[in-house]
Formats: structure tokens, sequence, C-alpha cells
């Protein structure tokens, strides 16, 4: 068997160049979208050097669908969706609504089909998930009012664009029979047999998936074997995907999306995501190179008005449609640019779809191209307008931190990074004792529950040098780290050596690698949950 075969060829060159361009889009502040996008040209058919199978990426690229979409489900929440319903569901079709039209408004100019004006509006019209999650985690606002109205917001978009998929097949060949003439009974049957099928599949998820995939789970978690929990979760999400596309005829994304929301409802639907986070993430990277093969830089040169269009129908039209819809529901100024903010951009559902558009015949390549196009420019572009808009709330946190940091006179004190689990049972043993501590908190509802138990709260990352500062880190005694990821940790470690190397810091580590790593960054104490489990055994049976 040859060592180099076009499958492996195509699978570490994806991953290689896409690691290698995502790190620099890290490294310069951008998301690593742009970088996994950018690798896709690179290794694609319109660049010279190496080009990767395209036929083997595209079947890569639905396995990353899959497992996208399975993702979407696992973090669809009907509860938050529920909170900000009013303005969500309106806001959301109504945005989509006037940019899909704007979409074909231009698409027409070109001379396209309606289809594929509607397939091409529709790409421009949904956000990236990942680019506005990003955005609102930076700026500590996913668990504010305007975060859930923009997360929710995001959710409808999403159900919109799962709708879409399973019916534009459906359309496309109603659209086909309509040109070559056929009656209203040829027109509506492909429509309906589609709708009849979907309404079948779900039926069957929520009568019997509901029941026998929670059953299924709880069986492997009863056997104490985390890969064979690992493995139930992935077959889960594949085989119930792929059984919807067989039995039913739908998209796997479909059958995915219901799979992550079933598992979702379920208690264990924290730990199916920790448990598939690594492979999820490996085959979406892929999916974005699979896109960015497609791509042909021409267009840049070609159709300089086109890309301008479009990325302005992106940045300015949905973003203007935004605004004015938030502002008539009467939410204030500030959550309306925020929102506006957060959907200047698109990814992955415009990704899919463009794929779907071409696949069907119905989207030209010229669109294909447009809309990569106007996905890499304004994902570029979203960090910058974003942080323009939520000046403000910076602003705000700081005045938030500045007062807390003025409450109390601070000298010897203790710092307390993490107010989790761990932080909780922490903070409760310093206040019994009477010992003045500060707590920095970047998660919104933690801090909330904080304050609410009367201590002084920091809000937002240790990593940044303004909150440590804002915390007393400078005539600060100790500094304990209980965040539960221990090569934050160590980072936390190094800011906060530089501003007091006085400061004696004890940090909690998860395995030996994280343990190693801390101390191999100097930090004093570190704290390992199995080794304390293991001290305090040994001293219970009177072996320590």
């Amino acid at each position: 068997m040859p060592h180099h075969t076009p499958l492996i060829g195509t699978i570490v060159a994806g991953l290689v160049v896409a690691f290698i361009l995502g790190a620099i889009a890290h490294r310069l502040k951008l998301s690593p979208l742009v970088g996994y996008l950018l690798a896709g040209i690179m290794v694609g058919p319109f660049t010279p050097g190496f080009v990767a199978d395209a036929n083997l990426a595209n079947e890569l690229a639905e396995i990353g669908v899959i497992l996208l979409m399975f993702g979407v489900g696992l973090h669809f929440s009907l509860r938050d969706l529920l909170s900000v319903r009013m303005i969500a569901v309106p806001g959301a079709v109504g945005q989509i609504a006037v940019a899909t039209l704007l979409g074909m408004a231009l698409a027409w100019t070109q001379g396209w089909s309606i289809m594929g004006g509607l397939v091409f509006g529709l790409a421009l019209s949904v956000a990236s998930t990942v680019v506005l999650l990003r955005a609102l985690q930076g700026a500590n606002l996913v668990e504010t009012r305007r975060g859930r109205i923009a997360v929710g917001w995001l959710i409808v978009e999403d159900l919109a664009m799962v709708l879409a998929l399973v019916l534009l097949p459906a359309l496309a060949g109603v659209m086909n029979n309509a040109e070559a003439g056929a009656g209203m009974e040829a027109l509506l049957a492909p429509l309906l047999g589609t709708m009849l099928k979907v309404m079948g599949f779900v039926a069957l998820m929520l009568i019997v998936g509901r029941r026998v995939i929670p059953w299924a789970l709880h069986w492997v978690v009863h056997t104490g074997s985390r890969e064979l929990f690992r493995l139930a979760v992935l077959a889960i999400a594949l085989g119930v995907a792929f059984g919807a596309a067989v039995a039913f005829d739908v998209s796997f994304a479909l059958g995915a999306f219901f799979a992550g929301m079933i598992l979702g409802e379920t208690p264990l639907s924290r730990r199916a995501t920790e448990e598939t986070l690594p492979l999820r993430d490996a085959f979406a990277v892929l999916f974005f190179v699979s896109v960015g093969m497609l791509f042909n830089p021409a267009v840049l040169v070609q159709q300089p008005l086109l890309l301008f269009a479009t990325v302005a129908i992106i940045i300015v039209g949905k973003s203007i449609a935004a605004f004015f819809i938030v502002r008539a529901f009467g939410h204030p100024t500030d959550t309306a640019l925020t929102i506006s903010a957060s959907l200047a951009q698109i990814g992955e559902f415009s990704f899919i779809l463009a794929s779907l558009g071409t696949g069907l015949g119905v989207l030209p390549a010229e669109g294909r191209d447009l809309i990569l196009a106007g996905a890499i420019v304004s994902i570029l572009l979203n960090p910058i307008i974003f942080s323009l808009v939520v000046r403000d709330r910076k602003e705000e946190e700081a005045e938030e931190n500045e007062e807390a940091a003025t409450e109390k006179p601070r000298m010897g004190h203790v710092i307390l990074v993490g107010y989790g689990r761990v932080g909780k049972l922490i903070a409760m043993r310093l206040a019994e004792r009477n010992i003045h501590f500060v707590v920095i908190e970047g998660d919104m509802e933690r801090a909330d529950e904080a304050e609410e138990a009367g201590l002084s709260v920091i809000r937002g990352s240790a990593l940044e040098d303004r909150h440590l500062i804002a915390a007393g880190i400078g005539k600060a005694r100790r500094l304990l780290i209980a965040v539960p990821e221990g090569f934050e940790a160590g980072a936390i470690h190094q800011h906060a050596y530089h501003l007091n190397p006085a400061i004696q810091v004890i940090a909690r580590a998860h395995s030996d690698a994280e343990a190693v790593h801390l101390e191999g960054l100097g930090v004093p104490y570190v704290v390992m949950g199995e080794r304390e489990l293991a001290s305090r055994m040994l001293v219970l049976c009177g072996a320590g």
C-alpha cells in the first residue's frame, strides 16, 4: 500500500495548512475561520502548488456538516429563545426577509434565476454562530440582555436555515417542473412529498427518539467506559443523520440537528459536548477548508463592484434592517447597535447553502464565489465594527470595576480567580474566616451570583491586566486561581507575576501534564484533585 493516498494527502494538507493559517489569524486577533478558508484556497485548484482531492474534501465536508449541525442542536435552548421570543422571532424573520430580497435584487441584475437569487439572498442573511459568539464573549456580553437577544436571534436564523436546507431541493424540483410546463399536480407533488417525509421524520424522533436515545446513553454511562460513551454519541449523531437521509430522504443537516436537540435535553448533554468536541472541531476545520477550495480568487479582480455590493448587503443592508427592527420594538440604541454589529457577517450556514445551491444547479459558480468572498471580508471586518459599537459597554464595565476597586482599602488581601464550583467553596471558607478577598469572574451570571452573595467582584478575564489591577494585584498577598483549565491558569500566573513578583500564587490543575506545566512556569503551589483525594484517603485509612 502506498504511503501517500489522496485521502491521507487531503486530510494532512487540509489540517496542517489550516493550523498554520489559523494560528496566524489568531495571532492577528482575527477569527480562525479566516485562516481555515484561506487554507482551502491554498490547497485548492485555483492556486499553484499542491492541490487536494476536491471530491474527497467534499465527502469529508459532509461529515463536518453533520457534526456542526449536531453541535447546533446540542446548544439549542428553547428556554433562551422563549425568554426573548417577542423580539428575536419577528426580528430575525424580518431581517432575513430584507437581506434575502436585497440579495435577490442583486442576483436579478446579473440575470440569475429566481431560485439562484433566493439561495444567494438566504446565504447573505444568516450570521456565523462561531463569529457571533466569539464577539459577544470577547466583550462579556453573552449573559447580558442584549447578548441573549442576539443569541436568540441567531437561533431563529439557524432554525430558518435548517428549514431552507430541507425545502430547497423540493423547491428546485418545482421550478424545474414549472419551466418544463408541468401541471399544478406535478408542481406541488415534490414539495408536498418533502413536507410529508419531514413530518414523518420529526414525529419518529419526537415519539421514539426522545425515549431511545436517552435510554441508550444512560445504559452506556452505567458501563463506566468513557470510550464507549464517546463512540455512542458519535454513532447517534452520524447514524441519525444517515438514517434520516436514507429512510426519509431528508438532509443530513436536519437529522443531525434533531439528534443534537434531543440529546441536548438530557442531563448528559454537557458531557456529550465535551467528549465529541475534538472530533467536531477537526471535521469542522476540514469543512471550512473544503469550502475555501471552491473559491476562485479571480472574482476579486473580475467582479469588484459585485463583491462590494455583496459585502454592503452583509454589513450595511441587514445591519440597518436589524437596527430599525430592534428600535421599533422599543429597545435602547446600545442593544440595537450590538445586535446589528453581531449580525454584520456570514459563515457556516452560508457555505452550506452555497454548496447546496451549486449542487442543485440553481446557483452559478459566480454566486458561490461572491458568497465566499463576502464571508471572508465580513469576518475580517466584524471585530473592528464590533469593537467600535461595544466601546460603551467596556467603559461601563470599567466603571463597575472601578467602583468595586474602591469599596475597601486593599492591602495584603486575597484575589480569587473563578467563581465556579471550586471557587464558591473557597469563597465560603475565606468569608467564614473573615479574610478580605476579591473575586475576578468573566461569566456574567456567576459574577451576579457572587455579588448577590455580598462579595467584592471584578467583572472580566484575569488574563487582562486591567482587571488584575482593578482587583489590587499590586498590594495583594495571595492569588488563588480556581479556573478549571490549568493552561489558562499558567497564563494568568504570568500576568500576575509581571504586575507583582512577590505575590504568592496557588493554582488548580486537572492532570499531571497541567501540573508539570504550571510548575515549569514557576507557580509555587499547584493543587491537583486526584493527588488531594489520594492523600486524604490515605490519612483516613491511617496510612498517611
